[in-house]
């Protein structure tokens, strides 16, 4: 089994706020997450797929091809737009690292052939990240 990721980057801004807890409950959780105008991100995303690789090209998949793909469904659709606001994956999802990895996964999964969705890493910032493997 072979892996190969690519990387992209996006800037986005979201509110981290649950409109069923109170406000100090949200600002208790969520800190400076909770700004009532949002905050925002310079975050990176890695794609990893896996796979064998054939014979007859030695690519486990297109490296130009999985970039293509994460730039139309995801970064065209996220990059400079507001995650709460914006983003119709997200609507009514609370827009954390964990949350956009998993529906980054939903989106992406379906659409790689002949290889296999490994993992999704997102990246806050150079210290914080999260990694979804669909499990």
């Amino acid at each position: 089994m072979v892996y190969i990721t690519r990387k992209e980057h996006f800037s986005a801004s979201h509110r981290l706020h649950n409109p069923n807890w109170s406000e100090s409950k949200n600002t208790e959780t969520f800190g400076k997450c909770n700004n009532l105008n949002g905050h925002g991100h310079n975050y990176e995303i890695e794609v990893t797929v896996a796979g064998d690789p054939p014979k007859e090209s030695g690519m486990v998949m297109d490296l130009k091809k999985l970039s293509d793909l994460i730039d139309a469904e995801i970064i065209e659709r996220v990059d400079h737009k507001h995650m709460n606001h914006d983003v119709d994956f997200l609507k009514g999802v609370i827009p954390t690292a964990e949350n956009m990895a998993i529906a980054f996964w939903n989106i992406l999964k379906p659409k790689i052939q002949h290889a296999r969705l490994f993992s999704i890493k997102l990246y806050e910032s150079p210290n914080n990240f999260v990694e979804y493997r669909g499990e």
